[in-house]
Order: structure tokens, then sequence, then C-alpha cells
């Protein structure tokens, strides 16, 4: 999911998602269309929880042949039955297997064109109905990583991101609110009401959603012209816009140190979902308890709405690379906080990331980009996260405050709207910053582990005699490390290079220290042994 869970809920997910595959991302891309806009029709019901869709979708035409669309079919109860495909009113030729929409185009000189899919079925993952925490008929859009294609047709990968509306058609009891800008609510009848979204901005399919159910909303403040909203449960309402109040604050920190933010607005939704928070574009969803009154979730929105740019509009081509969401969001909550709570609270974030890294690491030895794993959910664990935010922890450490600023910029400038790897971002670093991070960027996000330091040391004749040994076998790690010098209540830092499994360093000191110690200010990622 390329989402933030509290900590006990995420420890708990961590069990369940080691993976053993042996393959890469292997979605199978279409090379014949780039898809430019959705239009998701839904007609929803208070029977059944029977959906009815049709889905329009544009694209333009890079070659000749047929292309594809996500959609599970129906196996007993479950699954979409695909009554017709068409354009312009014309049935186009297409074949429905393997949870693939095959469609396969008449030849046209059009470049842009425009299909139709006409469908119905019940979904089982995806589109979550069921009722609210306190007992409310509620459908939720939870469609990260893939689970859009439970009851979307559609390029069910963040590589072919487009532009999406909805037109929600449900009995009038129910407020909605998906992507987008509402643009009409419309009563027709028979106690039914349609509403759209518009979300003109692309969007991966990982991050559309919609929610439908009895809510209580409040415009919470404009930012930038981007308004801000809270959508909570009735029965929590007062608690919820308390809570969620804090996310103008954030939602201002990102765009003023980011850069634009690329949605038609910021909702705020309290829902029904397997995650912690979802960071649906523009209409991030948050667990239900989510809401207390207590501002308990300032961590997780700031985590959330970190990712409208690290996720959402710079998106992952390849879900292997996930840590340029997941790591990003981690670092940039921590940033945040530190913004407003200083550095104590940096360092009170790090140590605990610092910690469950070294215990995941333990039972799970691999790199941040694992490309043995094929299954995108199976992408999200401590290194995507945790480890992620650390390594840059570090790249800051190493460029210092302003040039990485300068280069998160950058990179986000660049590929805003748009899909990156790892190599694009730290090529775009190494633009900004003049430095060669090759060696960076291949010891701390491919390679497995970290440093495992033993530290030695004595004084003799006016120098600090220090030997650091890096204990790990499989690699060795080059890295700067503070080294904090205690005398009485004065503690000098010293900055030594490490480049070599076992190192000697001496430092000129005016008498004996009473203490000496590794990485005072929690700028590198190890563990000490």
């Amino acid at each position: 999911m390329n989402t933030y869970l509290p900590k006990f809920l995420y420890a708990a997910l961590l069990l369940t998602i080691v993976s053993n595959s042996t393959a890469q991302d292997t979605y199978k891309r279409n090379t014949s269309v780039d898809v430019k806009s959705y239009v998701f029709d839904l007609k929803l019901n208070d029977v059944s929880n029977k959906i009815t869709g049709e889905t329009t979708v544009t694209v333009t035409q890079l070659e000749e042949g047929s292309f594809a669309l996500d959609l599970i079919a129906k196996i007993n109860d479950y699954g979409m039955t695909v009554s017709k495909v068409s354009e312009a009113g014309r049935v186009v030729d297409y074949s429905y297997i393997d949870n693939k929409i095959n469609i396969n185009p008449a030849k046209s000189a059009k470049k842009e064109r425009t299909f139709t899919i006409n469908y119905a079925g019940i979904p089982e993952r995806g589109l979550v109905i069921d009722t609210t925490k306190f007992g409310q008929r509620s459908f939720f859009g939870d469609n990260w990583p893939n689970l859009a294609r439970h009851w979307l047709p559609s390029v069910d990968h963040p590589y072919d991101k487009a532009s999406v509306e909805f037109r929600i058609t449900a009995p009038e009891h129910y407020d909605v609110v998906a992507t987008g800008e509402k643009i009409e609510e419309s009563h027709l009848g028979d106690d039914m009401k349609l509403t759209v979204y518009r979300e003109p901005a692309p969007v991966a399919m990982k991050v559309v959603t919609i929610g439908v159910t009895k809510f209580a909303s409040r415009q919470l403040e404009d930012v930038y012209d981007i308004p801000v909203s809270a959508w909570v449960y009735p029965e929590n309402r007062l608690d919820g816009f308390n809570d969620y109040a804090v996310a103008s604050k954030v939602l201002k920190y990102f765009i003023d140190n980011i850069g634009p933010y690329s949605y038609a607005k910021l909702a705020n939704m309290q829902a029904k979902t397997q995650w912690g928070g979802l960071e649906n574009a523009g209409n991030i969803a948050y667990f239900e308890n989510s809401v207390t009154g207590k501002n308990e979730v300032e961590g997780l929105i700031a985590h959330e709405v970190a990712h409208q740019w690290f996720g959402n509009s710079a998106s992952e081509n390849d879900w292997n690379h996930v840590w340029l969401s997941e790591g990003f969001a981690t670092y940039f909550a921590i940033l945040y906080q530190e913004s407003v709570y200083g550095d104590e609270k940096r360092k009170k974030e790090l140590a605990l990331d610092r910690k469950q890294i070294i215990e995941y690491y333990q039972k799970n030895p691999s790199p941040i980009v694992d490309p043995s794993i094929k299954d995108p959910l199976k992408v999200l664990s401590t290194n995507t996260y945790q480890k992620g935010g650390w390594v840059l922890h570090m790249l800051r450490h190493k460029l210092g405050d302003d040039v990485f600023w300068k280069g998160i910029q950058a990179y986000y400038k660049k590929y805003r709207n748009s899909n990156a790897m790892t190599a694009d971002f730290q090529k775009t670093m190494e633009a900004v910053s003049g430095v060669d991070l090759s060696v960076f960027f291949k010891q701390w996000i491919f390679t497995k582990g970290y440093p495992e330091l033993k530290l030695d040391w004595s004084y003799t004749n006016g120098k600090l005699k220090l030997s650091i040994h890096q204990l790990q076998e499989h690699h060795s790690f080059n890295f700067p490390l503070e080294i904090g010098v205690t005398n009485g209540d004065d503690t000098k830092i010293e900055t030594l290079q490490v480049t070599k499994s076992k190192e000697d360093f001496e430092i000129p000191l005016a008498k004996k220290p009473n203490a000496v110690y590794l990485d005072p200010n929690l700028w590198l990622l190890f563990e000490e042994k």
C-alpha cells in the first residue's frame, strides 16, 4: 500500500509480507496505447452488493494492436461480468480471459480513441462494501496496490496514470466524496442521487477512491487555493474535525518546501480501510479509529499528505522501487515533525526506526530494492518504509540541508505527474549536488544490511586512538561516522570517514575523555556491537 500504518498495526502486517519469490515486477504493459482518461459511471444500491458500471476510457494510440484492461472476472459469487465493449456506439471485438479485457479495435487513423465497457457484479475486494463502526452501510474504495481491478476496468499499475471522473448514482441518503473536485450533485427522482467528481491531474489506479456513506463534512481551510476538508462519521463529528484539522498545516509545509500540489483538493476521510492510512490522491482515507479527539494522528497525517508528492504525483515506475513512495513519505513525515517540534523529535523517530530496521534484518536479510519480489503487496516492509527513510536522512547529512532540499525540489519538478525509478532520483541528486552518489546508492539501496560496528578506544600521549571494526561479512560500507568525545559537561563531535572493514584513527586531545561514543546526533544507520 503504499501506506503508513500505526506502529502496532504495522508490526503485525510485516509478519505476513515476506516473499520468497524469484521474479521481478512482472506486470505486462500495453505498448499500443497510453491511457489518457477514465470516466467511471457506477450505480450503487441498498438491496444488494452488486454494482453496475460503465467505464469510458480514452487512449492515445501509439501503434496498431490490441490493449488490455484489468478486471477480475466472476467466479461463484464475486467478480465482474462484461456485457459489451464499444467505440462510438459500435461493438468492438474483445476477449475476456485471465482477468484481462483484451480489446481489439478496428484500424483507424485517429490517434485519440474512446472505448466504453459495460459490466456488473459484486466486488470481493477493492471496493469495500460493509458497515461503519457505527453500523451505517458504506462503500469505500481501497485499491492499494492493485485492487482497482476488482471493480474498475483499468490499467491497474502505476506506470500508466490518467485523469479520472467518478459518476456515482446512489440512494439519496448517502453522502459521496471521491477523487477530484465535485462538479455535480443532482437529485434524479425515485430517491436516487447523482454525484460527479473530476480530477484532471493524471493519477495511478492504486490511489483513486470513493467514499459513500453518511458523512459529516467540514471545510477546514484553503491553503494556497487548495480546499482542505474533513469527512468523518456523524457519530464522532467534532472529534474528527479536530483530529484532521492539522492537515492544513501539513499541506502548507510540503508546498513551501517541495513544490506545487497536484490535485483539486485535499479531503481527509474517516473510512473502512485495510490500512492505517491510504494516500488516495487528494482524498486520503484514515482508519476508523484514527478519530479520538486527542490529536494522536499528526504523524500519520503527515505521512499520507507527503505521499501526495511522492508515490502519487512522482510515482514509482516499478513496484520494486516502492521505497520512492514509502521511504519518502516516512522521512518527510519526520521532516515535518522536526520543523514543528525540533531536533529531539527527529532523533526520537529515527531511533525508533533504526531499532525496527535492525530487528527486521535479523529475520529478513534483503536490500531495499529486492528483485526477487514479484507480488506488489510484498514489497511493503521495514526496508521500503523505515530503511528507505533512513537512506534519505543519510543523503541529507551527506549533501547538507540546502543541497538536499534543492535536489528534492528538482526531482519533484522533473517527475511531477509522472514516473521515476531509483536511478532517476540518483541522477537528479547528482546533477544538483555535483557529487558522485553511485557508491552511496549501491550500498544503501541495492545491498542488504548496514554497518555492524565495534568501537575500541584508548588515550595515550595526547592522542585519542580509535579502532572501528565493521563486523558484517557480506559487504564493507563506506560512510562518514560522527564520534562524540565527552570531557565533563563538554562534548566535541569528530567526523571520521570509514572506508574499510577495520580502520584506525588518531585524534589530538589535551586530556583523556570521560566517554567516547558513536553517532551522537543520529546520522548513520548502523548497529553497535
